[in-house]
């Protein structure tokens, strides 16, 4: 099955998929978090690969609330309908992200690599992402999000959100 036809089977309806199949991004676990951010602070050195891990796994979650994963996306405000519509599916209740590896490529920046799991068994993986640092938290990057987004709307960016669209 190819990767554009498999996300779409997953994604129907769920915001989670979409967000961890996002950009270069797609991948899944189950999640090891419990949906906790490390402190500005700690975002950088040695814990940043740690709140990477545990803000990318509970962003991916099924079980955790809109409202958080909206907290871990980056410009995550814009995407709010969109994660708030996909979250009632049992298809999205049933996925999670594991990561396999973060490498911090800069002090607001980091590649992530993924698999996205759905009901516990590996739907897409060794996948690719981003995760940035915005206000003090290591969060999905809006290019991994966005990416998601247009695999899903058959390569296509109309309708979806302006951070999308923007390029």
């Amino acid at each position: 099955m190819t990767l554009h036809r498999h996300v779409s089977h997953l994604l129907g309806g769920s915001a989670l998929i979409v967000l961890a199949v996002t950009a270069t991004a797609c991948g899944g676990s189950s999640p090891s978090s419990s949906g906790t951010t490390t402190p500005p602070a700690a975002s950088t050195g040695g814990n940043a690969v740690a709140q990477i891990t545990a803000n990318w796994e509970t962003f991916f979650n099924g079980k955790t609330p809109v409202s958080q994963r909206v907290s871990l996306v980056q410009d995550g405000s814009q995407f709010q309908s969109i994660i708030q519509a996909q979250a009632g599916s049992a298809l999205a209740a049933g996925a999670s992200a594991k990561v396999t590896k973060v490498t911090v490529t800069s002090p607001t920046q980091a590649t992530v690599k993924y698999n996205i799991l759905e009901g516990g068994s590996p739907a897409v993986s060794n996948q690719t992402g981003m995760a940035v640092l915005e206000n003090g938290t290591w969060k999905v990057g809006v290019t991994s999000f966005c990416g998601l987004l247009v695999l899903e709307n058959g390569g296509k960016t109309t309708g979806l959100p302006a951070a999308c669209q923007a390029g």
